[in-house]
């Protein structure tokens, strides 16, 4: 049986590692010491967005900081953040076997890239987790919204695939990986907007005036995708060009239509709205600063993302968490 690795063990990769290893598979995580020793001593429990609750304990999984415990890895999930991404290849380079399958469940667009450039004749391929992981005392981890994995079409892919499904997850498997990249990040465009609320996702979103900025980064995207060439595809229930159109819906019509895309749990944050709040340096310059990048490139304007990275920069300098702006400050704010 292939052994799996997780490499930046916290929400997310806590919750795949955990849920391949109550499936059966051996399964060794990798990530900051606090965590890990948390998760030694006392297990993971696991929760889906159904509710249905599981709870592994070692030997079933082995959990720590030295990456050598990745060194008989056939699969490794890279789950760091993207400030983080070249580090990570650096230490994985001495660490894993030649033969290991290496995947970036990342944010983002250029991780995968990255990881290719660090690890020299590995096999790097694309993925994505459209699904966000809260995280609760226990260590416990609750995946807080819907949605599929999705893995690049490539050598190990289909493997990988398997193990997850056997893991209860729901994965597709893909040869149009760049839509789908820039598909996600359409949707991620609102962790700024989540972050700087201060609130939770389902709370920010039923608040018409936050999904009004939401919807703006999006057209502004879908302006420069347009642009470069570049069309957003559908993937589980998430239909990407539809998105705008609901968030402009009253609030009742805009949950109707939700609901049949994603589903939200009521203490679900954006993974930026935590970082904010831990202090720690966000994904911001990955998400709407891609589509700024983007949308010079395409000659283009992008004010509402480019106010929106201005605005998560000065709250990761003030290091006081979220600034909590009302949906009339944030407004202010953003669309003048």
């Amino acid at each position: 049986m292939s052994k799996y690795g997780v490499f930046g063990a916290g929400n997310i990769g806590c919750y795949v590692g955990g849920r391949l290893a109550a499936a059966g598979n051996p399964t060794a995580m990798v990530g900051r010491a606090p965590l890990m020793t948390e998760a030694r001593t006392s297990g993971i429990t696991l929760k889906d967005v159904d509710g249905n609750e599981s709870r592994v304990v070692p030997p079933s999984f082995s959990a720590g900081e030295d990456p050598e415990l990745l060194a008989d890895a056939e699969v490794v999930f890279v789950c760091v953040k993207s400030p983080g991404t070249p580090e990570a290849a650096r230490i994985l380079r001495s660490a894993l076997p030649s033969r290991c399958v290496v995947i970036s469940f990342q944010n983002g667009l250029r991780n995968t890239t990255v990881l290719r450039e660090g690890l020299p004749g590995r096999t790097v391929l694309g993925g994505m987790v459209s699904f966000n992981v809260v995280r609760g005392p226990g260590p416990a981890f609750h995946q807080a919204t819907s949605g599929p994995l999705v893995i690049e079409a490539g050598p190990g892919a289909e493997g990988a695939a398997r193990a997850l499904r056997s893991a209860r997850f729901e994965v597709e498997v893909r040869p149009d990986f760049v839509e789908v990249q820039w598909s996600k990040l359409l949707l991620n465009l609102n962790n700024a907007v989540n972050a700087l609320s201060g609130i939770p996702l389902k709370a920010q979103l039923s608040q018409r005036g936050y999904r009004r900025i939401f919807a703006a980064a999006q057209r502004e995207a879908l302006a420069a995708l347009k642009m470069a060439g570049v069309k957003p595809v559908s993937f589980g229930r998430m239909i990407p060009r539809l998105v705008p159109i609901a968030l402009g819906l009253p609030d009742f019509l805009f949950f109707a239509v939700a609901r049949t895309m994603i589903e939200i749990d009521p203490e679900a944050r954006s993974s930026m709205a935590e970082d904010l709040e831990r202090g720690r340096k966000t994904e911001i310059d990955h998400l709407n600063g891609e589509v700024v990048r983007l949308a010079d490139e395409a000659g283009v304007p992008a004010p509402v993302n480019r106010r929106l990275v201005e605005l998560v920069k000065a709250a990761e300098s003030a290091g006081k968490g979220s600034p909590r702006f009302s949906t009339e400050e944030l407004n202010a704010k953003v669309m003048g």
